[in-house]
């Protein structure tokens, strides 16, 4: 079992999802429970799978090996974003207690299911260490970006560092803005999508001053989003290969700039399935491995 992304570009050969028949269950317990998640509105059942039938679809055309993650009664609704309990280096995976309380329960459901696919253990964030996967954001392969805010905290990224510091180089650690507050899903990876190793999707109002002069010291062209395009998470943007890449549609100005770089945009309807719980293509994806 090949296994290990330290890109955020580079072509998926394996990735892990989860149906929403197993994380919403139904749309009764959709309407009992989207307003302890934060939801930004009750997500439709029906609708939510008929969106994820067309992201499938797309997942399916670009990947060659596809996990599904299945129904745990421990885990709440959240579970659907595959990305946040775990990030899978090349040396095992590293489990994350997770920022928001109610995900908790995701990361041995995570784990129990990645183990039984042969994907070894490098560790877990552990004590008073908190860290969601979408705080976590590689340069290259030894050069991690990430995100200290409501759900990464600083005791999170010193274990994540002893954990790794065998073969990361280098970390940036970049302060999150307080934004619509600690209930609101503000990660690094709101504010940044890699496309390829010279080309990010951005959302710079957001982002401080030393990390766009990091990404523009690297030779990356930043793609701004406008306040109306972030909202509806234009700013999140799966890269599936190198300028190939997947985003909910609805965010024309960034699709257009995107295609004038010569990128392959590949778009699924996301009103149920990703912007009521404001979680995009790189929240529903934990890609397993990717080429280097």
């Amino acid at each position: 079992m090949k296994y290990g992304c330290q890109s955020m570009f580079e072509k998926v050969e394996s990735i892990l999802i989860k149906h929403p028949k197993d994380a919403f269950i139904s749309q009764d317990h959709l309407n009992d429970n989207w307003q302890a998640f934060d939801y930004e509105g009750v997500p439709d059942f029906k609708g939510a799978i008929q969106e994820f039938s067309r992201f499938e679809q797309i997942i399916k055309e670009c990947v060659p090996q596809v996990h599904y993650l299945p129904v745990d009664q421990n885990v709440g609704i959240d579970s659907i974003y595959t990305h946040d309990s775990v990030k899978i280096t090349k040396h095992g995976a590293i489990y994350f207690p997770m920022g928001k309380t109610l995900r908790g329960p995701e990361t041995f459901a995570m784990q129990s299911y990645l183990e039984s696919i042969s994907i070894k253990t490098l560790g877990h964030i552990k004590g008073k260490g908190k860290m969601e996967g979408g705080d976590i954001v590689w340069l290259d392969e030894g050069t991690v970006a990430i995100g200290q805010g409501y759900r990464t905290n600083k005791e999170g990224i010193d274990q994540f560092h002893k954990l790794t510091n065998n073969f990361i180089k280098k970390i940036y650690i970049i302060p999150l803005p307080h934004a619509q507050g600690p209930a609101a899903c503000l990660h690094l990876m709101s504010l940044i999508s890699m496309i390829d190793h010279d080309l990010a999707v951005v959302y710079l109002k957001y982002m401080p001053v030393f990390f766009k002069e990091i990404l523009e010291s690297r030779g990356i062209t930043l793609i701004d989003v406008s306040d109306e395009e972030y909202n509806r998470l234009g700013s999140n943007v799966l890269a599936l290969s190198p300028g190939k890449c997947i985003m909910m549609q609805g965010n024309p100005e960034i699709q257009n700039k995107l295609k004038q770089l010569g990128v392959k945009v590949h778009l699924y309807p996301g009103l149920e399935l990703s912007l009521k719980g404001t979680g995009g293509p790189t929240c529903l994806t934990q890609p397993v491995f990717r080429t280097s």
